[in-house]
Formats: structure tokens, sequence, C-alpha cells
């Protein structure tokens, strides 16, 4: 008997275990839309220093821990925090967000500036087959630019434009005798007014479509110089020369309306602080005259990056009299090749390093040593960002706030300095 009732307890045991095993959790969160393509290239991040392997990945299902409990930003607005220094808040933007109710939700709460992330560059605003078939350049507005640029307008949003004339995502085609590639390079007349028609041909359909009105800046010229010193080696110095870059600027000028300001934009520009000092002194007319209204700093930065050399950055170029702005800032955990993994700890250290890096612009510009007008997060969500193995910014990729975010805000005790 003993062994009977030992018996049929051993199976009952069995059986409780594999139901046991057959039960999960669902436990699967909504994700928000993947974002493939970089401020910089289509499938590749922009060159950066000490470039020398593949970034060890991160699984793609790693969760994003939060220190807890932080509460829901409920009544916190970046935007609102930003503009009582006069400064805009922006994030880059794609029809995937605007289209999503939640990401909508979330960029109109939080920013009043937006940037589109990939479609207003070369790639996306010259027509191969327009301009094959009319001999000439043409340029046309897709129909995600007007998509986005009406969204922008029905919800109170000011645009950056980005980009006009850079070496990536502009097509080959565009630089070759009749737009042909198997034919040689054009020469350095034909390139400039190339160059001119593009500039010039954005410009006119912006303000002829009505849209002109809304923007307050435009990346000119994207990346042309490299930590070195030297100047990029691209299609523009191959057809025109080293000096394509006042070209650029000198086109801008005469055709931008008078609302947008003009830029140029570089990645890593603590590492070139004295090249672009000595060069920005140059794109002026024969007057004198800045053809230049400002310089825009990527800040694609890192939690291990040090601050004290990104502000003297900040500080010598402000000295230049131009306007500042960052616009494409994510903080990536760790360093260059070497990502962390979003421990709590290292999140709140990225809550910190937002915190100061915001806290010393915003103090220069109420100083009045910077004149800085914008600010652009290059995203919000790390599900969506291009260096997603990073964890670069304010909110997971479940749309949960991060340190980060009250970093950006502000908020010290909520950031990391008060744990």
């Amino acid at each position: 008997m003993k062994k009977r009732i030992v018996m049929i307890l051993a199976v009952l045991a069995l059986i409780g275990v594999l139901a046991g095993c057959g039960k999960e959790k669902n436990n699967t969160a909504t994700t928000t839309p993947s974002v493939t393509e970089g401020p910089t290239a289509t499938s590749t991040p922009s060159p950066e220093p000490t470039a020398t392997s593949t970034p060890t990945p991160i699984p793609e299902d790693t969760p994003t821990p939060t220190p807890t409990p932080l509460p829901d930003p409920v009544g916190v607005s970046i935007k609102e925090i930003f503009g009582a220094h006069g400064v805009k808040a922006g994030t880059c933007l794609t029809t995937m967000m605007t289209g999503n109710a939640d990401t909508a939700k979330l960029i109109k709460e939080q920013f009043n500036s937006v940037t589109m992330e990939n479609d207003m560059k070369p790639d996306y605003i010259l027509s191969e087959a327009k301009s094959k078939a009319a001999g000439e350049v043409v340029v046309e507005l897709t129909p995600n630019i007007i998509t986005m640029l009406d969204w922008a307008r029905a919800n109170g949003m000011a645009v950056r434009g980005h980009t006009l004339v850079w070496h990536s995502q502009t097509p080959e085609w565009f630089f070759h005798e009749d737009f042909d590639t198997k034919k040689p390079l054009v020469g350095r007349e034909e390139m400039l007014k190339r160059m001119e028609s593009e500039i010039k041909q954005l410009f006119e359909q912006l303000t002829e479509k009505g849209y002109a009105d809304l923007f307050y800046a435009y990346d000119v010229v994207n990346e042309a110089w490299m930590e070195d010193g030297s100047m990029r080696k691209s299609n523009w110095t191959a057809t025109i020369g080293e000096d394509f870059i006042w070209h650029a600027f000198n086109f801008a000028n005469k055709y931008a309306p008078e609302n947008i300001d003009l830029y140029y934009n570089d990645y890593n520009e603590q590492f070139k602080t004295s090249t672009l000092e000595k060069f920005v002194k140059t794109l002026v007319d024969d007057k004198g005259n800045y053809l230049i209204d400002g310089i825009g700093f990527q800040a694609h930065l890192y939690t291990k990056d040090d601050l004290k050399q990104y502000f003297n950055t900040v500080d010598t170029l402000s000295k230049l009299g131009l306007k500042i702005q960052l616009t494409e800032l994510d903080v990536c955990l760790g360093k260059y090749q070497s990502p962390q993994m979003p421990t709590t700890t290292h999140l709140l250290e990225q809550g910190r390093y937002y915190y100061d890096l915001i806290n010393g612009l915003l103090e220069r510009v109420d100083a009045g040593t910077l004149k800085m007008d914008a600010l652009t997060f290059w995203g919000f969500s790390d599900g969506m960002s291009w260096r997603k193995t990073y964890s670069p910014l304010l909110f997971d990729k479940n749309l949960k706030v991060k340190p980060a975010f009250y970093g950006a805000a502000q908020m010290k005790d909520l950031c990391g300095y008060g744990e």
C-alpha cells in the first residue's frame, strides 16, 4: 500500500512540474517603430575618433531597466523648460513617428522643433529620372516631406533643414556628365551650376508651396572636415575644389529667405575646434560680412567623454559671434566601440551627464556668452535610435522615462544626483 501511495504521489508531482513549465507569462511589451537610417548614412554611423573595430553588440531583447521609483513625466515638458531660456527643444522626425499615436503624442508634449531624419537629404530631394529627362538638375519635395511639413505646421513645430551639401547620401549620378555614372565627373563650372540649381530650387519650392516660414535654420554644408584638420575628400572636392564650401554658403545666402539661418554642421566638434575656428572666418563676402549664421554641433557624445573639453569647444567657437546649436544630441552609455549595459548605475550616470551638459549650456545662454536658440535631440526613444546599442536617448524602447529625461529637464533629484 505504501509503495502504491508513493507512486501516486510521484506521478502527481511530475504532472505538476510539466504543467508549470507549460505556463509562460506574456510579458511582450509594445515597442516603438524602428528607424534604421542614421543621421549620417543609410546603414552605418558617421566616422568617429579612434575607430578600430565593430562595437560589441548588446542583445536586441536586452531590457532597459530604470531606477525605481521613477515617476512618469506628467506635466514635465522639455520644450517649456528650454523655452524659459529662449531655446527651442527639437527632435528628428519620420513619418513612422508622426503616424504612430504614442510617439506623435510624446513629440507634441516634449518638443517644438523637428528635423527630418533623412527625407531632406540630397538622396531624397534630387530626382534622377526627372533630371535625366530634363537634362538639368531637378529638385522635388516628396510626399513624405510634404506630410511631415504639414504635420509640423498643424502642431506648431518649427523646422530645421538638413542638409544641402554633403559627401554622403548624395547620389553619385549628380556628379557625372549627363547624370550617368558610366561617364566622367563633370568639371568645376558645371558642378557649381548644379550646386546653385539644387540650392535655388529647394528654397524656391519651400517658398512657393508655403512652407518657408516654418524653417528657422538650415544645414548648408555637413561634415566637410576631418579631425586632423584636413578637408574630407569627396566628389565635391574632386569636381569643384576645396572652396566648394564657400560657394555653397554664397548660393544659400543668395536664395534662402531671411528667416532661415544658415549653418555649417559637423560631428566630433570637440576634436575639430581649431579647424572650425579658422575655416569659419573664411566664410565672408567681399565686404567681410559673414555668409554663415551658425555652427551646428552634432553632439553624438558618450558618458565617458570629457565635458570640460566639450565646453572649451563651446566657449572657443562662441567667441566668433555666431549662433551655436546642438543639432543631433544623443549620449551613449560607455565610450566609442565599448557600449555599456543599461544597468541602473549606468543609466544614472547618463542622467547626470545630460544634466551637467545642458545645465552648462543654459547657464552660458543666460549669461549671454552663448548664442543658442535651439537644441535638438536625435530622437527620443532608444528603440528608434541609430545608436540603439548604446541606449543613448531620453526614453527606453517602450517609451518609459529614463533618468536621462530628467537630466535634460534639469530635475536634479530625479536624474541621478538624488540617489
